[in-house]
């Protein structure tokens, strides 16, 4: 179970003979993540670590059936042509790994998906993985155990940290999701926790945001009102950020009184979400959420 992605999931990697799409497939097909073939223009009757190469989606398509979704490691500048041509040929959930794409090109994309009906992961993202069955991203495997708790964060990093410390307490992950350090991106924690309120093998969910923008404030708001919900603890990255000071992701700045820590732990905790000071108080507010 989990969401979004599991092990029957069909995966088409663009840019797979590019030096990050080769490493990271080798890195998926170990997992057991289904990729049944990749694109790059030109490169058509080749193989990568034995998965056929293919000069389109549409032309991987008609040789291998259907295809469910496809993970992006096309250069920023062709990019967004990458995802036209996924969310065109019918794919469902596209996951987006490049970073450094235009803002004014993303926001495009995004409401392109959406109209569509199609989930973007990213841009800017780790990824997607859904613990023991399918990984779609870049994501290091060994640091999530299977479980019961969904993870959703704005940092990578962050999220193997906490990860680990799960581990550590004998807790596991049903899926991890990336957002991705963009401004702009196609999920954000509504849509997420959405997903993981409906999902059986999900039981708590722990929230990792970090300082810039609205995001978890409209996620406070969100999860006061809603009358199905489960258990959410949150972490956010970036409580000694002074204020007006861009910090590592694109998306973390804090203006106008709002985007800043405190405001974020207010707004969470005025909602009923416990906040962790530290990755290692994750799994310790968990158990108490879980208990009551």
């Amino acid at each position: 179970m989990g969401i979004l992605v599991n092990s029957n999931t069909r995966i088409i990697v663009q840019g797979i003979t590019g030096r990050e799409g080769a490493f990271h497939t080798k890195l998926m097909l170990e997992y057991g993540s289904k990729i049944v073939a990749g694109t790059s223009p030109g490169k058509k009757g080749t193989y990568v670590h034995g998965v056929p190469v293919y000069n389109s989606i549409d032309e991987a398509i008609r040789e291998q059936g259907a295809i469910d979704a496809s993970i992006i490691f096309v250069p920023a500048k062709f990019a967004a042509d990458a995802v036209y041509e996924a969310i065109d040929a019918g794919l469902k959930l596209v996951v987006v790994i490049t970073e450094g794409i235009p803002v004014h090109d993303e926001v495009k994309f995004v409401n392109y998906a959406r109209k569509k009906g199609v989930v973007i992961v990213g841009p800017n993202t780790p990824g997607v993985m859904t613990v023991g069955e399918c990984k779609m991203g870049i994501m290091p495997a060994h640091v999530f155990k299977p479980g019961r708790i969904g993870l959703v964060s704005r940092s990578g990093t962050l999220t193997y940290e906490i990860a680990r410390e799960l581990g550590k307490h004998g807790e596991g992950v049903s899926t991890v999701v990336g957002l991705g350090g963009d401004p702009v991106t196609g999920l954000d924690f509504i849509d997420v926790a959405e997903l993981f309120f409906k999902d059986p093998a999900t039981e708590a969910m722990v929230l990792v945001g970090e300082i810039g923008g609205d995001a978890e404030e409209r996620f406070a708001v969100y999860y006061k009102k809603t009358s199905y919900k489960k258990p959410v603890v949150a972490y956010i990255a970036g409580r000694t950020a002074p204020p007006g000071k861009r910090m590592g992701h694109a998306g973390a700045i804090i203006s106008m009184g709002m985007g800043d820590y405190a405001s974020k732990k207010k707004a969470l905790e005025e909602a009923g979400i416990p906040v962790a000071e530290t990755p290692s108080q994750v799994p310790v507010l968990l158990k108490q959420v879980l208990r009551q």
